[in-house]
């Protein structure tokens, strides 16, 4: 069984909640997670994580970025991680801007336009399917044949594996 079915499992059965080992960085279930900040995202609540076993990347939207490909090359390179979960959600802040819009309110507002990319979307698996395609090609990652995605239900707390 693979560290993120390992993870599938817990969010279906969550029972008891344990301290993990804290006595290295590296994580003990060698799988790096990423998802969004949106604070109704307990992500060690909600995979019945312990502490030490696992490295969690959060940014507005769990979108892979420049920087999230920056964090995960030294997940994998330096701590030992060889899988990567991308978990989404269902009503992201990210669904109701665009691309554009948010960029021109930030034009007005501060009189410079971002030179990054918002990354809204209006489709949540679409979006997981970007996300795990830049995993996938992404050259400074040595180990994109266990990429998986998911989108997490705010609501009811289901999961749902996006392929």
């Amino acid at each position: 069984m693979s560290a993120i079915d390992e993870l599938v499992s817990r969010n279906a059965s969550l029972t008891e909640r344990v301290l993990g080992d804290r006595s290295t960085p590296q994580p003990s279930l060698k799988v790096a997670l990423l998802t969004c900040m949106d604070a109704r995202i307990r992500v060690f609540a909600i995979f019945g994580l312990l502490q030490g076993e696992a490295h969690v990347l959060r940014n507005a939207g769990g979108v892979v970025t420049d920087d999230v490909i920056r964090s995960l090359a030294l997940s994998q390179r330096k701590l030992g991680t060889r899988e990567v979960m991308i978990i989404q959600h269902t009503n992201c802040g990210l669904q109701t801007v665009t691309e554009d819009g948010f960029k021109d309110e930030l034009e007005q507002a501060s009189g410079l336009r971002p030179t990054w990319s918002v990354e809204a979307f209006k489709e949540v698996k679409d979006s997981v399917r970007r996300s795990m395609a830049r995993v996938r090609h992404a050259a400074y990652l040595p180990y994109t044949d266990n990429v998986r995605g998911f989108v997490y239900d705010v609501h009811t707390g289901e999961l749902t594996e996006v392929v």
